[in-house]
């Protein structure tokens, strides 16, 4: 196996403002970059405002070597426009892409998404929960399942092109990009590797060639990162790296971090196969099986919330009011002072009870930022309490919290939101290959229920999974019933007689009762040319779509005499017998020359006819 040269450049960084030179520069008197966002081996990110609609973008410059390869040029803007039909809001949106004309600087412009990537949240957070990763994992497999729909592979999945906004959303970003630089001159005279070699596919380390199922690759890397806060693969050299991606299993991520379900274990080796066969066929059959598994993992834990109960208000006691003269002023400050004590008594109470309680703040059926900012503006803390299913509140939107809307809660305490997932649906997984008992098995772990089957002849095993309807991928309630279609084999059918028959008539009998033609031809001196004098099989039954071999009669084969007058008789008589026919001699005493023959030159005879010599 030849290795190609690496881009040592290949992971992004970030740049210091101060040693960009281009920094403040109007790109085709429209884009002004503003700041450097990263830098890696083939461009540089900027955060940049698009000064003829005044809102903030992000520019991707080319580096100046791949800008000045035509090839790439070229390549770049049509997968640039094929990455800006995706539509998915699960993708970062592409705006425009061209060239300076002043510099010559090739350029994209995307979508600006405000926040930080998932590389960010695994190098901070370290292993991420199992069901935080598939979480952050889904919005990344529907964008990827959109692109390879349209026929696009991204080529390049890695932490860094995840992004993680503010707001809540996950995006995808640089589609497109790493498909222009491969397949540019540049690729072609250089060996440049595309891709991070911590997360390349061994198909594209060996080959530099890529589907959809080397996205599936690297997608199921980056939940091995996500699950044990590493790669599977590491190493100072990249070789090293290349060469275990090549030759090396990836292990299950319980080998590493304890307490991860089998179930996410078998879906990350699957994911990581080393063959691409033995893959998920693209990103949406791996996100029904993720969606599979998700369904699987424990509920998250809940918190109640602890009540404080109201203390009881101190009730003053009784002044006596009948009293001598002498001690009427110590009375009056008496009473004075177990007012006042009263008084204090009666705030610290409202205190105690009420007065350090405030009504929280309702954020169901609003997004996890809008959430968050009500609760701080409140005074108070905001704390994730996972997600749940709901039939009614959308998909990432708050459909539970505590303490209720309006509820009572410590000015300085806690609300807790629980964000929707949307209804509870089940992915009908993918079951073609498999037996009827284990189709049955799989739909249970999901789920789902079967719901009859039925059995039709294919070119597929006798008892295994043709179809189900639904088809795999379709999101269904829990306890949905799934019809399967059972293969029955290769339905055998009688081979008609074609012996006798002209070729045409044959091989039109054979097609309609549902066989392929193999035609053989060859001389027969006793059946007409065109004519079929001979098929196997010739009886009984064969498979439908199976192969009927005919041999045609091309006629008698003809000779055509050569002229071998003046020829020694041995030479003559080996000459003829070498072309099929028979040879009479007749001599007298002489030196041995042919001075005749019958049939005579260029005559035409069948193979084995008699030609005389006449030799003296």
């Amino acid at each position: 196996m030849t290795l190609p040269r690496l881009d040592s450049a290949a992971v992004d960084r970030p740049v210091e403002i101060a040693s960009d030179p281009l920094v403040g520069r109007l790109l085709d008197g429209r884009y002004r970059l503003d700041r450097p966002l990263a830098k890696g081996g083939m461009a540089t990110v900027y955060v940049a405002t698009d000064t003829r609609l005044d809102r903030p973008v992000a520019v991707k410059v080319m580096r100046p070597h791949l800008a000045e390869d035509a090839s790439f040029v070229d390549r770049f803007a049509r997968e640039a426009r094929a990455a800006a039909g995706l539509s998915s809001p699960e993708v970062v949106a592409v705006h425009d892409q061209g060239t300076d004309a002043a510099t010559g600087t090739a350029y994209l412009v995307m979508e600006y998404v405000e926040g930080r990537t998932l590389r960010d949240l695994i190098r901070d957070g370290g292993p991420i929960p199992p069901a935080r990763a598939l979480e952050l994992l889904e919005p990344v497999l529907r964008a990827l399942a959109a692109a390879h729909r349209a026929g696009l592979v991204h080529r390049d999945v890695k932490p860094e092109n995840v992004l993680l906004g503010d707001d809540g959303r996950i995006k995808v970003a640089d589609f497109g990009l790493a498909r222009a630089v491969q397949t540019s001159n540049l690729t072609a005279t250089t060996g440049l590797l595309i891709g991070t070699v911590a997360y390349l596919a061994p198909e594209q380390a060996r080959a530099g060639a890529a589907d959809e199922r080397s996205d599936v690759y690297a997608a199921g890397i980056v939940l091995w990162e996500m699950l044990t806060g590493t790669p599977p693969h590491g190493g100072d050299d990249p070789l090293a790296v290349l060469y275990q991606h090549v030759n090396d299993d990836v292990p299950p991520p319980s080998a590493v971090v304890h307490g991860i379900p089998p179930a996410l274990d078998a879906l990350v080796v699957r994911a990581t196969r080393r063959e691409p066969d033995e893959r998920p066929a693209d990103a949406g059959v791996f996100l029904a099986e993720l969606q599979a598994v998700r369904t699987q993992l424990p509920a998250p834990t809940s918190h109640p919330t602890r009540v404080i109960r109201r203390p009881a208000v101190p009730v003053p006691p009784r002044v006596e009011t009948i009293a001598p003269r002498r001690r009427r002023r110590t009375g009056l400050i008496a009473a004075a002072v177990v007012t006042v004590l009263a008084l204090v008594a009666l705030t610290g109470g409202w205190y105690l009870g009420s007065g350090r309680y405030t009504d929280a703040p309702s954020v169901l059926g609003v997004s996890r930022q809008v959430a968050v900012a009500k609760i701080e503006g409140a005074g108070l803390k905001a704390k994730d309490g996972g997600t749940v299913f709901s039939d009614t509140v959308p998909n990432g939107m708050v459909a539970d919290q505590d303490p209720d809307p309006n509820g009572k809660v410590r000015k300085d305490g806690t609300v807790t939101y629980v964000l929707s997932k949307g209804p509870d649906l089940r992915a009908v997984p993918d079951l073609v290959g498999s037996t009827e008992l284990a189709a049955k098995q799989l739909l249970e772990s999901a789920g789902l229920r079967l719901g009859g089957t039925s059995k039709e002849y294919s070119g597929r095993s006798r008892g295994t999974v043709i179809r189900t309807d639904p088809p795999a991928g379709k999101q269904l309630r829990p306890g949905a019933a799934v019809k399967l279609v059972i293969s029955a084999g290769v339905q055998q059918l009688r081979v008609p007689d074609v012996q006798g028959k002209p070729l045409a008539e044959a091989a039109a009998t054979l097609t309609a009762a549902g066989f392929k033609t193999s035609v053989d031809e060859v001389f027969n001196d006793t059946v007409p040319k065109g004519i079929v004098f001979d098929q196997s099989p010739s009886k009984g039954t064969a498979g439908r779509g199976s192969t009927i071999s005919l041999q045609v009669s091309k006629g008698p084969e003809v000779i055509i005499v050569p002229k071998v007058t003046g020829m020694k008789r041995d030479d003559a008589k080996r000459l003829l017998e070498g072309l099929g026919l028979q040879v009479n001699v007749r001599s007298i005493p002489g030196p041995g020359i042919v001075r005749d023959q019958d049939p005579g030159e260029g005559t035409q005879v069948r193979r084995g006819s008699t030609v005389t010599l006449y030799v003296f």
